[in-house]
């Protein structure tokens, strides 16, 4: 389980480069890169990473289901993701 902090810096991280993604567009189309450089480091999107829903994992993201592969297969084995089963042949 990851730790609330990281958790709450990622979604701070999401909300500023949502605040700032209609500026940044409309910089970049200008071509203006020394106002770019002036944002938040934060406003770019290349800052964000992908973690888990439910635990806050950060590696082992599986981006269809918007969880870890840890919880993913926990939960496919309890069978509460459906359309899900284990293999077998």
């Amino acid at each position: 389980m990851a730790k609330e902090s990281m958790k709450a810096r990622e979604v701070k991280r999401q909300k500023i480069v949502d605040r700032y993604a209609e500026k940044r567009a409309a910089l970049k189309a200008a071509g203006d890169y020394e106002a770019l450089q002036k944002l938040p480091k934060n406003a770019s999107p290349i800052r964000l990473h992908n973690r888990c829903k439910l635990t806050g994992r950060p590696k082992g993201y599986m981006r269809q289901f918007g969880i870890s592969r840890v919880t993913f297969r926990e939960m496919a084995n309890a069978g509460l993701i459906p359309g899900v089963k284990k293999a077998s042949w």
